[in-house]
């Protein structure tokens, strides 16, 4: 009966990580999507009244993220259901090739006709591929541009090591804390520890 709850427990668990969207810690939404060029991507969004989201994409070894700021809560709709706001928002970065270009601007239809700070304006993007035109953002002034090279690194992402082993309890505390819920951070901590050799 021990093996049968714990066999249940860590199946649990293992659906749970393998979720396209999960709550993190820190009240950050997580989303993930494809680009049409299917580039991997995950989107995050944290942060009240001034809201900030991340855009990280991987394809082929090589990387590349964005990020955008705005009010969505000036928007009714929004307030009414964030939830499809941050659906629309991911399904039309996910009909692009490149998920930081050629969008300065994220008006998901629901807030169409909400003031212009509901909408999330792009305000930084990360490493770009060569073959690519870098796209100015709300910050930089065209005399201005910067180097992607000068810009801040993106964080690490639950994208960025999907083949992590934990070596020690340690990163199996790490781990549980980066991808389980807080309440079963302790238990998660437990099978990773336990399947990690």
């Amino acid at each position: 009966m021990k093996a049968w709850a714990r066999a249940v427990l860590c199946v649990a668990c293992c659906v749970w990580l393998a979720a396209g969207q999960s709550k993190r810690s820190g009240g950050e939404e997580l989303i993930r999507f494809s680009t049409k060029s299917k580039d991997a991507c995950a989107m995050t969004v944290g942060g009240q009244g001034e809201v900030k989201l991340r855009v990280v994409c991987r394809n082929q070894g090589k990387s590349y993220w964005c990020e955008y700021v705005g009010q969505p809560s000036v928007c009714r709709s929004f307030n009414a259901n964030p939830k499809q706001y941050w659906n629309q928002i991911s399904s039309e970065l996910r009909k692009t090739t490149h998920a930081c270009q050629g969008t300065a601007v994220l008006k998901p239809s629901m807030c169409q006709k909400a003031p212009a700070d509901a909408h999330m304006k792009q305000v930084a993007v990360g490493p770009k591929p060569a073959s690519q035109k870098p796209v100015k953002t709300a910050q930089e002034k065209p005399a201005q541009s910067k180097p992607a090279k000068k810009l801040p690194k993106p964080p690490k992402t639950a994208t960025a090591q999907p083949t992590l082993v934990p070596s020690s309890e340690a990163d199996a505390n790490k781990m549980a804390q980066e991808y389980c819920w807080e309440s079963l951070q302790g238990v998660c901590a437990y099978f990773i520890n336990l399947f990690k050799g």
